[in-house]
């Protein structure tokens, strides 16, 4: 029982946290050495700077610079466990929480369980697309790309079309990145390797089923990609829908194909929802119904944040958007209402600083929506660069991110394309 944890001291509650992610991390940080015992929970033993994924898939950071293992973030926590657990069920009559290593009994129960991907019951989609939403899939992807380049060389000049085109589904921030991301590799570092190829034939494609890209950010901004993108080489195709497809063919508007072996999905996002609550506390995108108190709706004691957590409120109708910001706030907001009801307080009612929205495209190109103004190019790009720096766990990886920026940017060249582990689809 309870995971060979210590039972709380007497007088105390245990909060049980499921996720390392943005939200789980600064809430057992809002709860240092606080009257509470905190048990975080996670599958893995590591936190993942999800923003610089895409920079692992193409071969500009090692795996290792945007993880941080979660036990060595909270060093000296006076009042904090972490078990590696999956988590198959939550019984709120027992009190419980049913995982690979026991039962573990909890007072409060904080569901942070992030977000995975949405594949609109496009079977073909889920089963043959790349998606990127963890290290092992980012690592999956860069084998994927560099592994197609190989059979490009050695396939008839029938075949080697397939194997050149790369399709990304999905006109967000990951998708812009990607693509821009992509492209410099196509342009700055795939010469070099493989010179017998005439890479003029490998052609990238943005697909968006919406009229523009970067929907989230302001219509400036999202002209902005748009324009660097086509005149970096880039195929946008904007209020196109994917149909399906089949590993070879990417179907999509009425009657059209691209050949493609390169499919990569940031297409859609969904809750990554935990067994036990009932179907009537999820809503739009499979996020839970929270109030303005982050507490599921008819259960006193849970609560959800993050991506997994959907907030209606005047100005967020369909709740807060799925960014990393959201969660660190939330987290924050009810830490500090947990410290409140311990010294007899009332709670605070979650309320969203937004404090801006960008996306780089590539060396020197940006387009960011911050408080009181937008920019974009390279005054953008810096600022990129810059917050995301900042927000890395770890004083050694953001130094070895900053060395491998400042490396690829004076060699045009990005270092890590390793096929460490080769890539075999799944198709089950």
């Amino acid at each position: 029982m309870d995971a060979n944890l210590k039972s709380p001291a007497a007088g105390s509650d245990r909060i049980v946290i499921i996720g390392g992610g943005f939200a789980g991390i600064n809430l057992v940080k809002k709860l240092r050495n606080s009257v509470y015992q905190v048990v975080m929970l996670d599958k893995n033993n590591y936190h993942t700077f999800q923003p610089l994924l895409y920079q692992v898939a193409t071969g500009g950071l090692e795996p290792d610079s945007i993880a941080y293992p979660l036990r060595k973030i909270f060093h000296g926590y006076k009042n904090f466990s972490f078990r590696v657990a999956a988590v198959s069920n939550i019984d709120t009559v027992l009190k419980q929480v049913e995982t690979d290593v026991g039962l573990i009994s909890y007072d409060h129960l904080v569901i942070a369980t992030g977000s995975g991907n949405n594949f609109f019951n496009l079977g073909g989609m889920s089963r043959y697309a790349m998606p990127l939403k963890s290290i092992t899939e980012a690592l999956d992807l860069r084998s994927l790309i560099l592994q197609n380049m190989e059979s490009a060389l050695v396939a008839p000049e029938i075949e080697r079309e397939k194997y050149f085109n790369i399709v990304i589904v999905g006109g967000g921030p990951t998708g812009v990145e990607l693509a821009g991301a992509i492209t410099e590799l196509k342009k700055h570092v795939l010469p070099n390797d493989y010179p017998e190829i005439n890479l003029e034939r490998m052609q990238i494609y943005l697909i968006e089923a919406s009229e523009r890209l970067l929907a989230g950010l302001t219509v400036s901004a999202s002209e902005g990609a748009y324009k660097t993108l086509t005149g970096m080489g880039v195929n946008v195709m904007l209020n196109t829908r994917v149909q399906d497809y089949d590993g070879d063919l990417v179907k999509y508007g009425a009657d059209k194909q691209l050949k493609s072996k390169t499919v990569i999905w940031s297409a859609g996002v969904q809750g990554e929802i935990v067994n036990g609550l009932g179907q009537e506390v999820l809503k739009r995108g499979n996020r839970y119904d929270v109030d303005a108190y982050h507490r599921i709706n008819g259960y006193e004691n849970v609560f959800a944040i993050g991506d997994v957590a959907l907030m209606s409120t005047e100005n967020y109708p369909t709740g807060h958007p799925m960014v990393a910001q959201v969660a660190i706030q939330q987290a924050r907001n009810l830490g500090q209402n947990f410290l409140r009801q311990r010294s007899g307080k009332s709670e605070t009612a979650f309320k969203y600083k937004d404090l801006g929205s960008m996306a780089t495209i590539g060396r020197n190109k940006a387009v960011a929506d911050l408080p009181g103004f937008s920019t974009r190019g390279r005054f953008a790009w810096l600022i990129w660069m810059f917050i995301h720096l900042m927000n890395l766990v770890g004083f050694r990886n953001r130094v070895v991110v900053f060395i491998n920026w400042l490396w690829n940017y004076i060699s045009y060249d990005r270092a890590i394309r390793l096929v460490i582990r080769p890539f075999k689809r799944n198709t089950h």
